[in-house]
């Protein structure tokens, strides 16, 4: 079978707060948990995102806390880093937008939108404060939304019923969000995407093609009904200082929009990606490659941008990075869209400190167990809802109950009974025969729905297999033939190392911590995934850091290892800790305050 070319574009996260719950596993975790599903079919895995350092959120937050935009850019990327690190984020890099990459190919593609007439300049009315004596730009502005009445809607999109707004006079008593001042409008002008062009020249189309049936329908069904009821030009450009400057003479004082210069990110990490490793064209096959596949992995709130806006850009752009004007760069294959997470049945809030926020998380508990129950309670179809007796019984019930229980009694079995060398089984027996064919038939089904992005069901999927396989341990029950039959011991213990061997890579991509360090408990050699690593790169006016992804470490499979007879495994050690009730009081009284 040959190798694919899969694309992994992960949302990329403003760098004005830590990162919660909800934002892991909104598009961080699915996003891990595909790239890690393909690296181990030895798929070509380009695995792209970086820090949003140009959104007003920055700017907004800078000020809250009286530093310099870049200070606090600095310091909220570096601690993404940390955080993706320890929690198994395989990025092969996660870089950000203020770099001279970053600005050169957004820019780029903003003279081929322009040269290809997808872009015109346009007067508008835009909020400006006489008290600041400046525009301001949309998320500086709030007010009432005109559709549901939400009083501190954003000018740029009601966070409420997720309507977006094409300037922030669409507000009802539009406000300052710094000073609550009054604001008025005054005419400035700004280029304009022609989104309408666009669509009757191919996105329309494209979006209500038969390609798009597997697509999840709160994607699918979202996109096509706001492009049919009809697009309208949307500003591409806006008054304001920090950002990417407009490359062209007059607009010296503008720059691009952030909501158009951040999906460019995909494009340019990629093109960053490919200068990093030494063959600057590498990008190329993963963009410019019909077969190639790429999938977005954001939250609800970003469906526009993805299926929508960003298909437009790639649409429109044409002959970008290549001598043929009519090719394209691909468009999305996927974009899996999660719905929210929730706390404790409220909606998380950095303000009020209701949530769990991921990296002082990590400091009380380890990976596995927060990426599992992330992926268990995943919201692919429908909101979700983190609770900490939740985790704490999922954990103890089914990563320790079910699979770590089994591994442990498994090993220490053969340590007591046979010294720890896996025994000769002799003839197996059918009962034997089908949970090996149980579990390797487990491959093809738990790889479909990997693929598809169907990671709660993966999970059931394997605690179902898991549970076969705990079923086999009771019916043949080794503990009681040791006495009377030791063949019948050293058959049941061989046939359910072999299982375990099997079930270690189906958990692998959201249990890569503990499978590897079954792999090693099984007397395994090398690594099942490469080495994540933090990384500086120069460039001609600045360094900056980034997270990168060595796979040539990696041993990654997508089968079953036949573990040898007469191999001694090492000293048994449990995978899982069972988490004590107290713990769940504990962490609600961190909320709050």
């Amino acid at each position: 079978m040959d190798k694919e070319y899969i694309l992994v574009s992960v949302a990329w996260p403003y760098a004005n707060a830590d990162i919660h719950q909800g934002n892991v596993t909104g598009s961080y975790l699915p996003a891990d948990i595909y790239a890690r599903y393909h690296r181990l079919r030895g798929n070509h895995v380009l695995m792209v995102s970086g820090s949003d350092s140009h959104g007003t959120p920055v700017t907004v937050r800078a000020e809250e806390m009286g530093k310099s935009v870049a200070e606090v850019f600095d310091y909220y990327h570096g601690r993404f880093l940390t955080l993706f690190q320890k929690l198994g984020l395989t990025y092969d890099l996660f870089t950000h937008t203020d770099t001279e990459n970053h600005f050169k190919v957004s820019q780029d593609m903003f003279l081929s939108l322009l040269e290809n007439e997808y872009m015109y300049p346009k007067v508008t009315k835009q909020m400006y404060s006489p008290t600041a004596n400046k525009f301001l730009p949309d998320r500086y502005v709030e007010g009432t939304c005109p559709n549901c009445g939400y009083g501190t809607a954003r000018g740029d999109q009601c966070d409420n019923c997720n309507t977006l707004f094409e300037s922030a006079a669409e507000l009802l008593n539009p406000r300052s969000r710094t000073d609550d001042s009054a604001l008025e409008l005054r005419d400035t002008e700004h280029f304009f995407i022609d989104l309408p062009a666009i669509a009757e020249d191919g996105l329309q189309a494209w979006l209500h093609s038969e390609d798009k049936a597997f697509w999840r329908p709160q994607v699918i069904n979202f996109a096509r009904n706001f492009v049919d009821e009809g697009l309208i030009g949307r500003a591409v450009t806006r008054d304001m200082d920090w950002g990417i400057p407009v490359p062209v003479e007059g607009y010296e004082h503008k720059v691009l929009y952030v909501w158009f210069e951040a999906v460019i990110g995909y494009l340019s990490a990629s093109i960053e990606w490919a200068k990093n490793s030494g063959e600057p064209d590498a990008w190329k096959k993963w963009w410019q490659n019909p077969r190639a596949r790429t999938a977005y992995f954001v939250g609800k709130d970003n469906i526009p941008f993805h299926a929508i806006f960003w298909p437009a850009q790639l649409f429109g752009s044409k002959g970008l990075y290549n001598e043929d004007p009519n090719a394209q760069l691909n468009l999305p294959y996927d974009v899996p869209a999660n719905e929210f997470m929730n706390m404790e049945g409220q909606r998380i809030s950095g303000s009020r400190n209701w949530g769990v926020w991921m990296l002082d998380a990590l400091e009380r508990h380890d990976p596995d167990p927060l990426r599992y129950y992330l992926t268990a309670v995943m919201p692919e179809t429908r909101d979700s809802d983190w609770s900490w007796q939740g985790y704490v019984e999922r954990n103890n019930s089914e990563l320790v109950g079910n699979w770590g229980n089994l591994v442990n009694r498994v090993l220490n079995m053969t340590k007591r009974y046979f010294k720890g060398e896996l025994p000769d089984p002799g003839e197996l027996t059918d009962k034997d025969k089908n949970l090996l064919a149980a579990v390797d038939a487990g491959f093809e089904t738990v790889a479909k729905l990997y693929d598809g992005c169907k990671f709660r069901a993966v999970v059931q999927e394997n605690l179902r297999l898991s549970s076969l396989v705990n079923q086999y341990l009771e019916d043949t029950s080794p503990w009681t033939t040791a006495k009377t039959e030791l063949q019948a011991t050293a058959r049941s213990l061989y046939t359910t190392i072999q299982a375990i061997s099997g079930l270690k890579i189906l958990w692998a991509p959201i249990l890569p911590f503990t499978s590897q360090k079954l792999h090693e408990l099984l007397g395994e050699d090398g690594q099942l995934f490469g080495e994540q690593m933090v990384q500086e790169y120069a460039e001609s006016s600045r360094s900056h850091t980034a997270l990168t992804y060595n796979g040539d470490t990696a041993v990654g499979q997508w089968t079953r290892t036949e573990i040898p007879v007469g191999r001694r495994l090492p000293k048994p050690k449990p995978l899982f800790k069972k988490l004590d009730a107290a713990v769940v009081e504990d962490e609600l009284s961190r909320l709050g305050g």
